[in-house]
């Protein structure tokens, strides 16, 4: 008997038997289940298990939040109860069917950009990196001069570097088309050679349209079609790996498949491509545009602080209930149309905020060995950008933590946005993020996280005292 033993028949229990189990897969922190009948699962008693950290239901799967033991434990589980291993994605398309509409247009998004984080999240600290050596003067008399300028070497690797960073952003419409054909179950070579025709080098640049003196195009006699690229462009990516897939999706239904292999990629890919570039390209462009300037416009506008207090209050809400998936996209396309987002660095302060409430509760609770096995691990995950051990193990258990570090995080965005920090791309979302932001908005991101830092603590133990944390612990049984 393994040390998970009693554990997994606890949970097998509270969950409802194993009868009551649709699908069960794992991902890097938690147990996700679709229940044949959610009402059978008793959340109070699952988060009572000593190895549970919390529970919660989003995008038709219930949670269970086990750590990093998950893998080991999900295996235990699976042999206890008798249940198949199952892919993540099967989950998925069986979690769909307790989702209503607009969850699954955001399930949509997230399984489009979940798959490309990692790079982006590399692609960032990468920046950040060039950012160190190329733009901060450390060197010289007066300290005037960056490692590029006095060194050989850093200035071969900061050249090296953005060999990488371009990969990842510049042609960011490759991994999008890529991962909608993934997504759509069709034919991924396809989507990756979609999105390499709307970054070709044969394509004037998109970073150069606007100073171009003229454009070239491809002449069909009858009609011009003007050859430019879109580099780093999210909805134009979109649009076409949508078009690419649906066609293929419904020329499989109509051609025999003894000449699929030839038919249905040629009608698939020609007309798609044809369709991105002529039509969809250019629609997508200004849609990108539209959102991106009017995000922008608001952040830095009069009432600039306004919109970023609600930010950076309702974030952690979003990340409940998965809307924060949406706002990848959005830094992406400022990120292609103003070369930096001032909607990233917000994100990271909310994580921060986060781990920071769970910090006091850990001084709150310090003679509660049970609580500090989960809380410790929580808050370091927390910094390093990872919220869901803190926010679910912690935070929502008590409320008022959660809500201390939403004011808290509503506070620094407000500080973050009203100095006109910008991020040079997408980061590591907690303290190592500031790795991402451009080097001369460095001292003013320092203070707002020093306020995602000092706030929630402060606030935490202070609610603690009123009536509302006094409440908490008596639910809890404290």
């Amino acid at each position: 008997m393994s040390k998970y033993t009693d554990s997994a028949k606890e949970l097998l229990e509270h969950i409802g038997g194993s009868d009551n189990i649709s699908v069960v897969t794992h991902c890097a922190t938690r147990m996700r289940f679709v229940l044949n009948d959610p009402a059978k699962a008793d959340a109070e008693k699952i988060e009572e298990i000593d190895l549970v950290k919390g529970t919660f239901t989003n995008a038709g799967q219930f949670q269970v939040i086990v750590g990093n033991e998950v893998a080991t434990f999900y295996n235990e589980f699976t042999e206890i109860a008798g249940v198949g291993d199952t892919s993540k994605d099967e989950a998925k398309v069986v979690a769909k069917q307790n989702m209503n509409f607009i969850q699954r247009m955001i399930s949509h998004l997230a399984d489009i950009f979940t798959p490309l984080i990692p790079a982006l999240v590399v692609g960032g600290l990468i920046l950040g990196f060039r950012n160190v050596i190329g733009e901060i003067g450390m060197m010289g008399p007066d300290n005037e001069l960056t490692l590029v300028e006095v060194s050989q070497f850093w200035a071969g690797v900061h050249s090296f570097l953005w060999l990488i960073g371009e990969a990842i952003f510049h042609f960011l419409p490759v991994g999008i088309t890529w991962a909608i054909s993934r997504k759509m179950g069709t034919t991924q070579i396809l989507g990756i050679v979609l999105g390499i025709t709307l970054v070709s080098p044969q394509l004037l640049n998109a970073y150069g349209v606007a100073g171009a003196e003229a454009i070239p195009f491809w002449d069909f006699g009858f009609a011009q079609v003007e050859m430019i690229g879109y580099q780093a462009q999210v909805i134009p990516a979109i649009l076409a790996g949508f078009v690419l897939a649906y066609l293929e999706l419904g020329l499989r239904k109509v051609i025999p498949n003894v000449i699929s292999m030839i038919f249905v990629p040629f009608f698939a890919l020609i007309p798609a491509v044809l369709v991105a570039h002529v039509v969809l390209g250019p629609i997508g462009w200004t849609m990108g545009s539209w959102i991106s300037d009017v995000v922008y416009s608001g952040l830095t506008s009069t009432f600039g602080w306004l919109f970023a207090a609600i930010f950076g209050f309702a974030y952690a809400p979003l990340v409940i209930t998965g809307l924060h998936h949406m706002t990848n996209a959005i830094d992406l396309q400022l990120m292609s149309e103003f070369d930096g987002t001032n909607l990233w660095p917000m994100i990271a302060l909310s994580n921060i905020a986060q781990g920071s409430a769970v910090v006091a509760m850990i001084f709150l609770n310090k003679k509660d060995e049970k609580e500090q096995q989960v809380s410790v691990p929580a808050a370091i995950s927390c910094y390093l950008g990872v919220t869901e051990p803190a926010m679910f193990g912690i935070n929502l258990k008590y409320v008022f933590p959660f809500l201390a570090a939403m004011i808290g995080s509503s506070i620094a965005a407000i500080v973050s946005v009203g100095s006109g920090v910008m991020a040079n791309s997408i980061g590591v979302g907690g303290i190592p993020g500031f790795l991402s932001i451009q080097f001369q908005f460095w001292p003013m991101f320092f203070l707002s996280m020093t306020i995602a830092i000092v706030v929630p603590i402060a606030l935490t133990i202070a609610l603690s005292k009123t009536k509302m944390g006094v409440n908490a612990y008596k639910r809890l049984g404290k």
